[in-house]
């Protein structure tokens, strides 16, 4: 059964047609661009990442057309320009997955393993450095994100993590895991809390898609020296909760005008 959160606008022939066209272009561009990557894998990194990089805006400008999905980026000045960052995300769907390759700097992402395992597509995104991790063994994974995660900001990559572990529903918040805060309290680099409600129009395990804006919402950079893991998550945590109760209240005020 198709899932529709309340929050959403009723499901109408516009919006079935559009989420079924989208799909379509998913599924034909994601093997596509998964085949040109993988013919790209003796070539530098950032050929491939550039690639993927073109995938998303042409993904983003579907969104756009069949489904009348944006977004509004509010804080991008935040972004560190003379050193890489680890980001601490909200997430909501699997928009932000995506979509974040195309206004952050180049980044890994901590995903589950099994991601890699999808024919074509999920063999391309192996070729771009993610972490990607069994979260059956949280120890190893753990593991595996203090040192992969520490080996790529040092190359200069930023590191993305939603702390939350799972997609969670609009309005929902789970705690975060202490991961991303013990990787940048172990190598000093500074966080980014980033919060956004993709999840009204982009729904967690949804078919259907939904016209509407999403909102994007960036902190400034939490320093890490000289703070404990337990603090950092805390900081990005308690920021990325108010950053939703505000970006709530802006959906508020706009639908009563």
């Amino acid at each position: 059964m198709m899932q529709q959160h309340s929050s959403s606008p009723a499901a109408n022939f516009r919006v079935y047609l559009g989420s079924t066209l989208f799909f379509v272009y998913i599924i034909l561009s994601f093997t596509i661009i998964g085949i040109l990557i993988l013919l790209a894998i003796a070539l530098p990194f950032s050929v491939r990442y550039w690639l993927s990089k073109v995938w998303v805006i042409t993904l983003l400008w579907a969104a756009k057309v069949f489904c009348g999905i944006t977004h509004e980026i509010e804080g991008l000045e935040n972004l560190p320009t003379d050193r890489p960052a680890i980001v601490l995300s909200k997430h909501q769907s699997a928009w932000e997955t995506v979509a974040f390759r195309l206004f952050l700097p180049a980044h890994t992402t901590l995903l589950k393993r099994s991601l890699l395992w999808i024919p074509i597509g999920g063999w391309a995104l192996a070729t771009l450095r993610p972490i990607a991790i069994d979260r059956k063994n949280q120890r190893e994974a753990l593991k595996m994100l203090l040192a992969q995660g520490a080996s790529s900001l040092k190359d200069g990559l930023w590191v993305l993590i939603f702390p939350e572990g799972t997609r969670t529903a609009p309005h929902e918040n789970k705690k975060f895991s202490a991961g991303g805060a013990m990787l940048a309290h172990q190598t000093g680099y500074p966080v980014i809390p980033l919060a956004h409600n993709a999840g009204e129009v982009w729904p967690r395990y949804s078919f259907l898609k939904y016209p509407g804006v999403i909102k994007v919402k960036i902190g400034a950079a939490i320093e890490t020296e000289g703070k404990k893991a337990k603090e950092i998550n805390a900081l990005a945590e308690n920021w990325v909760k108010q950053a939703m109760v505000e970006i709530t209240q802006t959906e508020s005020t706009s639908s009563t005008v």
